[in-house]
């Protein structure tokens, strides 16, 4: 059987044959010119330059820094210079100051306690005697407190000296108290108004902005406009939108006849599938501006910010009619609301937040050209009252792709690649079962950063092989084992392939390895011949098998158990619980459902939907189920005792094996019958 990814391939029609080697290699085609090129944008965004991220804080040019530093220091300048004192000559009370009041060169006094100061007539030089005292007109000096100051008196009023209860002048005038008193707030309040205008910028107009809404337009000259050229695989979902589409081009052709288009589009599926790219194709595709948004950029701490921002998306968005709203992850606001449930009050921000989207979609005029396209992975949490005809008449699923599916998405994420001639890309989505658009463009990128690392001028089968289990099985990691770990592990994985290989319904191993991987010590790879949407009971029964032929093989050969079958149990578990309490495989249970879906039970968080007896009933039923399937393995693998060690033995030889080295080396065809001798 060849391997999942072969390394050799006839060369697909529609690439050129290689040059013959004596030829001059050709001139690498020009990216923006060769249509099988596509540069910018990717499909998957990839290409497109990333847009400029607003800073959370503010931050400062050396401009506004100098600024700053200006302001402080022309406020310590003034200050100095309003509050520098007058210069005073500080004299002796007894002579100079008495000779001076007697000699009527005393002006004016002010005296605080025994402190006085005042003004000459004519300025005066103190100490004479001294060369660098300066000349002034005012002094200061102090009245000893065993002065006669009844006789002082009387000698000022005898010349005339005017005397004044408070010091003359206090230093400060009334532009210098300003701003001595008021110069630091004022210089403070400057400085808060100017962060305040830098942070509008990076806040959408600062704290007036929180309201705004903080969507992203794109309009018809976007670089990253994408259409329905750029959506592969999802062909159902797609054929949905294109009746919206039509409306936003053409409008009157379906209000001519009273026809209203859906306002709201709901895109559900799991994560990747591509949701929000389908909702920019259809963007693109009708050529009209489109908003996007989270739906938690909406929810801010200020209770109100919420409902403000939905009412400022819509408005924008009735400016520029026609135009698409897209709201990612509409679960994050459009949960059922909890008012009457168990006294908790609905009052909270977010529940305003739904609301609002509530009255906004339900106030869109008849002929309001602006369509709403939200997503979400949990369409069964929304709040029944946005699913309402109204709202999201139209609900689209968006489902994993198949093969062919996988295949158009591959050929989209490979156009900027220079793949290998003998690259497959049927057979790579022909391996990849279950993987949706982003796991595809995951896997195109790492294979050709493999492609890279290794020096290779095309992507080649072994980069996309080598890629795909990196992504599906883990990295591989350096760790030293002992020769007895790497033997035990070895009947271990041997012990899973083995059971897989003689098992009916189970799928085909594709690759057995004991190099560790991720946080496992071996891995088994087992992959569907096609997609699998419905399995059988017996298929089940299959799976839980073959999770327990590690721990089975362990025992058998050693005669006790490790730790290492933990996630096998876990996986088994899973497995046997979803056959008795959700999909009625069990006599005892019946063909009803005794578990809650993802988790999201009839009544309150937490609370149980079924009785005791009944979960007590359940568990014994996991419990037979999984024992039954422990005897048939035990049973299974004694029987096949040698091919166990003959595929254990291969193993610690090869490390890793493939499909065709694996079934030969079990003594085994690919329908699971012996091999010829």
């Amino acid at each position: 059987m060849p391997d999942p990814l072969p390394r050799a391939k006839a060369p697909a029609p529609e690439r050129p044959a290689p040059p013959p080697p004596s030829a001059t290699p050709p001139k690498p085609p020009d990216r923006d010119k060769s249509p099988g090129w596509r540069v910018q944008p990717g499909p998957d965004g990839r290409g497109a330059p990333p847009p400029p991220k607003q800073p959370m804080l503010p931050r400062f040019g050396w401009r506004f820094v100098a600024l700053i530093i200006a302001l402080f220091a022309l406020n310590y300048w003034v200050g100095s210079l309003f509050t520098k004192p007058e210069e005073r000559v500080r004299v002796p009370y007894n002579p100079t100051f008495l000779q001076q009041v007697q000699a009527g060169n005393v002006k004016s006094i002010s005296s605080e306690g025994t402190a006085v100061q005042g003004e000459f007539r004519m300025k005066l030089k103190y100490p004479p005697d001294d060369k660098e005292a300066k000349t002034t007109e005012n002094f200061s000096t102090e009245v000893p407190t065993f002065a006669n100051t009844d006789a002082l008196s009387n000698l000022l009023q005898s010349k005339k000296v005017e005397v004044n209860a408070k010091p003359v002048d206090d230093g400060r005038g009334l532009i210098e108290t300003i701003l001595i008193g008021f110069g630091p707030t004022i210089l403070f309040i400057v400085l808060i108004f100017f962060v305040m205008r830098r942070a509008a910028g990076g806040m959408g107009g600062g704290i007036a902005g929180l309201g705004r809404s903080q969507a992203r337009r794109a309009d018809e000259g976007s670089t990253q406009r994408v259409n329905f050229e750029d959506v592969a695989g999802i062909d159902e979902a797609e054929d949905e939108l294109v009746e919206i589409v039509d409306f936003l081009r053409n409008p009157q052709k379906y209000q001519r006849l009273g026809g209203r288009i859906p306002r709201g589009v709901l895109l559900s599926g799991q994560p990747g599938t591509g949701k929000t790219l389908l909702a920019r194709a259809v963007a693109g595709e009708a050529g009209v501006p489109f908003f996007s948004i989270s739906a938690s950029e909406f929810v801010e701490m200020i209770v109100g910010v919420g409902a403000s921002r939905v009412r400022d998306l819509f408005k924008q968005a009735k400016e520029s009619s026609p135009a698409i709203i897209f709201i990612d992850e509409l679960d994050a606001i459009g949960r059922r609301r909890s008012a009457g449930m168990a006294g908790f009050g609905g009052n909270d921000e977010r529940e305003q937040t739904l609301n609002q989207i509530l009255t906004e979609m339900d106030g869109f005029d008849a002929n309001t050209e602006v369509i709403v396209v939200a997503a979400t992975n949990r369409p069964e949490v929304l709040d029944p009252a946005l699913l309402r005809p109204g709202r999201f008449d139209r609900r689209v699923a968006v489902q994993p792709p198949d093969k062919v599916g996988r295949r158009k998405i591959l050929d989209v994420h490979t156009r900027s690649l220079p793949l290998s001639d003998e690259v497959d890309l049927d057979q790579v989505a022909a391996t990849t079962p279950g993987m949706v658009g982003a796991d595809l463009a995951n896997l195109c990128n790492e294979a050709a950063l493999t492609a890279a690392r290794r020096g290779h001028e095309s992507v080649a089968p072994e980069d996309f092989s080598d890629a795909l289990e990196k992504i599906v099985l883990g990295a591989e990691r350096k760790v030293v084992m002992t020769d007895a770990d790497r033997e035990r592990t070895a009947y271990h994985e041997a012990g899973h392939a083995v059971v897989g290989m003689l098992t009916l319904g189970a799928d085909p191993v594709r690759k057995v390895s004991i190099i560790p991987r991720g946080m496992a010590l071996g891995v088994t790879l087992a992959t569907p011949e096609t997609d699998r949407f419905n399995y059988s009971e017996g298929d089940l029964r299959g799976k839980i098998k073959v999770a327990l032929g590690g721990r089975v093989a362990e025992e058998i050969v050693y005669g006790e158990i490790t730790t290492g079958a933990e996630s096998d149990l876990q996986q088994l578990t899973q497995v046997a619980r979803h056959m008795v309490g959700r999909w009625g495989m069990s006599q005892t249970i019946g063909p009803v459902t005794v578990a809650a879906s993802n988790g999201e039970g009839p009544l309150l968080p937490g609370a149980d939907s079924t009785s005791e007896h009944t979960q007590r009933l359940v568990d014994e039923e996991v419990r037979r189920i999984v024992e039954e399937a422990y005897d048939e393995v035990r049973s299974l693998l004694t029987d096949n005792r040698d091919r166990l060690e003959a595929l254990t033995a291969k193993l610690l030889e090869e490390e890793t094996l493939d499909e065709a080295d694996a079934y030969a080396a079990a003594g085994m065809g690919r329908e699971g019958v012996s091999a010829p001798a």
